[in-house]
């Protein structure tokens, strides 16, 4: 029972780390552009990170993303020390990541870990092969799909604009910038909070099969406050801040401005609310990178920061194995308590 509170205290905690991390990917280009100060614009994430709850319980009516990352081990694989190993892999490579201004996904981190445990447990057949290559795959189709919306996008806009006065559209764009970062906070709320909400099913599961108290026979049965505390951490997280990120993602990979602002987090909420339809847990920092990148190559590709871009790819590329390799090593000395 114990091990079970501390799995779920530590998933909670994981969620919080993971908002400040990530309140770059909604924050950076409403902040960059100067649209809002610092604080007012976290205090707008995250307000709109919690109303993704409320839109995930009663108009969505299921939580499918956290269906999916509970299901990355197979569920007679699933013990907690292997949870437990995951998520404190998945603690430490985010607050690595975050101290070095690394915008590396916090999903993948997580999921990483999990999978990590699970195979030096129990070898690779542990391990949910298609759901892993699926949610792999959108390590590259998420900032991809970002990058051709936010491209589409930018051409229609200026098109639609272009007789307008450049100052009065300015002012527009502006305002709008708070809508489509609201939007693209909402998306943020929706996909973050549920990778954690699998990840604490999981382990209820595994508390179940040893006939512990809070255990629950499947996802379906998942306690609402979970549910609750899950999105609640998030936007304490958000509220947080995480400026050394901010600096990477609003001005590194390329200047922005109100209109490409406003394009790059409508676009990157397009491509979140697309991955919620499928239950595809992704990465808010490769969807909103890749639809800063969009609306950086509409001008021309030499605007782009490649250098960046090119590491920050293979941080990408790196997040999995990483996360993998250091929750089977935390997963060793796990053991040795247990």
């Amino acid at each position: 029972m114990a091990l079970l509170v501390s799995i779920i205290v530590l998933a909670l905690l994981f969620d919080y780390i993971n908002g400040f991390h990530d309140a770059a990917n909604s924050i950076a280009t409403i902040v960059s552009t100067k649209v809002l100060t610092p604080l007012q614009a976290v205090i707008w994430a995250a307000f709109f990170n919690f109303v993704a709850f409320f839109i995930a319980k009663y108009l969505i009516g299921e939580f499918g993303i956290a269906n999916t990352v509970s299901k990355t081990v197979y569920e007679q694989y699933i013990t907690l020390p292997v949870i437990l190993s995951g998520v404190i892999a998945a603690i430490v490579w985010n607050l690595a990541t975050w101290w070095l201004g690394i915008p590396s996904s916090s999903s993948h981190t997580l999921i990483g870990g999990f999978a990590g445990a699970a195979i030096i447990d129990s070898g690779f057949t542990a391990v949910q092969g298609a759901v892993v290559l699926k949610i792999a795959a959108f390590i590259f189709l998420a900032p991809f799909l970002g990058m051709f919306m936010a491209f589409l996008l930018t051409v229609l806009v200026l098109h639609i604009c272009k007789k307008l006065n450049p100052h009065k559209a300015n002012t527009w764009f502006k305002r709008l910038q708070l809508v489509s970062s609201a939007l693209f906070s909402i998306g943020h709320g929706l996909n973050d909070s549920q990778k954690v909400m699998g990840i604490i099913a999981a382990a209820m599961i595994a508390s179940h099969t040893l006939g512990l108290d809070m255990g629950i026979a499947s996802i379906d049965d998942l306690p609402n406050w979970v549910a609750f505390a899950c999105f609640t951490m998030i936007s304490l997280g958000t509220m947080s801040g995480g400026w050394r990120i901010i600096k990477t993602m609003g001005s590194r990979i390329t200047k922005v401005t109100p209109l490409e602002g406003m394009v790059a987090e409508t676009a990157g909420a397009l491509t979140l609310y697309l991955t919620e339809y499928l239950k595809i847990p992704v990465s808010t920092t490769h969807t909103i990178t890749g639809s800063i990148i969009g609306v950086g190559i509409t001008k021309r590709l030499s605007i782009v920061r490649w250098g960046v871009t090119r590491n920050l790819w293979i941080a990408w590329v790196l997040t999995i194995p990483v996360s993998a390799l250091l929750a089977a090593g935390i997963y060793l000395i796990v053991r040795l308590f247990m």
